[in-house]
């Protein structure tokens, strides 16, 4: 499971017009997040948060200002995944830095 995981990363890391970097927060959550899964739900529902993940992600790479801007942190941009998750990341150029998968139920005001 881990290692579909880490070749979508590697995947969605290169395109010709931007990069995808991942911080160690972000992969902290999505590990988070995919244990959760697999302890309480089924198969099924951790390869479509994968699929869907793979799609928002894809969608980020193509065009990365597409998403609004945080009105928690105006330096992120924030694209709801599902009612549940939300993916926080950073535009500097042509490298975008995936800062946070942030579960929604949790305290947003912690987001830097």
């Amino acid at each position: 499971m881990m290692k579909d995981v880490l070749y979508l990363m590697m995947k969605l890391g290169k395109n010709l017009d931007y990069r995808l970097f991942w911080t160690e927060e972000a992969i902290r959550n999505l590990e988070e997040i995919l244990d959760y899964l697999i302890d309480n739900w089924s198969q099924k529902e951790v390869e479509s948060f994968n699929k869907k993940l793979s799609k928002q992600l894809d969608l980020i790479l193509i065009n990365p200002k597409m998403f609004p801007v945080s009105s928690y942190n105006p330096r992120l941009r924030k694209a709801v995944l599902s009612k549940q998750t939300t993916v926080f990341y950073e535009l500097k150029g042509n490298i975008i830095y995936l800062a946070y998968l942030f579960v929604n139920r949790k305290n947003i005001i912690g987001i830097k």
